[in-house]
């Protein structure tokens, strides 16, 4: 069936659109970011903890080896609406570093990482004034580049008369849509804004070599691909990429996050420098939510995109046996994507079975991402295979 170029050219267009949108919504997420301040800590949500941040409300306590001290403590950048004072205690850890213990909802008893119970302290970067309005335009600019990314994903696909997913270009797009669709949503049930400016970073670069290096013009679909199969397994790989790149983007902050926090402790325990410790990753990180609350989120996220990817990987097996005679081959497609599949799979079993979490569980997270990552890029365009037949 002919191409309508028409509807082509209007797909290229959108995708430019949609990705010139997301970079100054990026810019509009940096700015509240950066200038915004830090919100009031989160409540607690026993009573127990609440007795605990009453008995130590205006000071943190640092329980050392040796010895116990009491320090006047000043939230650096605390918002005018309501500051959050908590007992702050180092707690012991696996690898030797002080954990950080707020009203006693954080713990560093887990291999030296902090996890969360309710009630934990949460710094939200709650911004107000200007930055409130920037923070808003971005998301407006944001639902905005997503309405044009839809766009030319359909148009994309009336042109050629096929899904619009055909080759790596149309799949790195989709992926990138999947992405800022699950950012949307998870800004829609939680208070997640400040997380804006680390989404949309990796999807603007992926669009852009997508549109630059990956880009092939619209056409009907190679042979190989012709099945109806292509909606269904490729339409799993498709939605749980973009949730794991979310994930992967959530595991970073953490592990930002979880270092300024442990110089913190170090800071009270008066075993470092203030002025040293605090000018190390601060600033940004400082205004990040509390490490336990991205390691929360990373968890939630990856638990959801798994079933998918295991979904994908069962229909692709199917597809398989339809198209070559046999279910697996150990093809390099095939062979990465279980090994992606294996991490991951290793990831929610540690967390759910031994406790992993923390720095342990955001290791095997971005190790399981890396494995994604080469699954993706380098089998597709640096190693050949029974997959390597749609080009790029």
């Amino acid at each position: 069936m002919p191409v309508n170029e028409g509807m082509a050219n209007l797909s290229d267009v959108l995708f430019g659109t949609s990705m010139a949108v997301y970079a100054v919504g990026m810019l509009g997420y940096a700015a509240e970011f950066a200038f915004s301040r830090l919100g009031r800590a989160a409540g607690p949500a026993t009573a127990e903890e609440a007795a605990a941040k009453d008995d130590g409300a205006g000071s943190v306590e640092v329980a050392g080896p040796t010895s116990a001290v009491t320090k006047q403590a000043v939230l650096v950048g605390a918002a005018s609406t309501g500051g959050g004072s908590d007992v702050l205690t180092p707690g012991s850890s696996g690898d030797g570093r002080p954990g950080l213990k707020a009203g006693g909802a954080l713990d560093g008893a887990d291999g030296g990482s902090l996890s969360r119970r309710r009630g934990a302290v949460d710094e939200d970067p709650a911004a107000s004034g200007l930055s409130t309005w920037i923070g808003r335009i971005a998301v407006v600019l944001t639902i905005v580049g997503w309405a044009a990314h839809l766009g030319s994903v359909v148009t994309r696909g009336i042109a050629a008369s096929r899904v619009p997913w055909g080759n790596m270009y149309e799949f790195s797009s989709m992926i990138c849509l999947i992405t800022v669709t699950g950012f949307l949503v998870l800004m829609a049930r939680q208070s997640v804004r400040w997380l804006g400016v680390f989404v949309m970073v990796p999807v603007v670069l992926s669009m852009g070599f997508a549109g630059t290096v990956l880009y092939v013009a619209a056409g009907p679909l190679v042979p190989a691909l012709n099945s109806y199969w292509l909606k269904i397994h490729v339409a799993g790989a498709i939605v749980a990429s973009g949730v794991f790149l979310l994930s992967a983007v959530t595991t970073v902050l953490f592990l930002l996050k979880d270092r300024w926090e442990t110089r913190l402790a170090e800071v009270a325990s008066g075993r470092a420098d203030t002025s040293r410790a605090m000018r190390s990753r601060g600033g940004i990180v400082m205004r990040l939510p509390s490490s336990a609350t991205l390691d929360t989120i990373t968890y939630r996220v990856i638990a959801f995109a798994f079933p998918i990817w295991t979904f994908a990987i069962i229909a692709g097996a199917i597809w398989a046996e339809a198209a070559w005679g046999r279910y697996w081959g150990w093809d390099p497609k095939e062979t990465w994507s279980f090994i992606t599949w294996v991490i991951y799979a290793a990831y929610l079993h540690a967390r759910a079975t031994a406790g992993w979490r923390g720095r342990r569980a955001a290791a095997v997270s971005l190790l399981a991402f890396s494995a994604l990552f080469v699954d993706y890029y380098l089998v597709n365009l640096v190693i050949n295979g029974l997959h390597s037949y749609a080009g790029v």
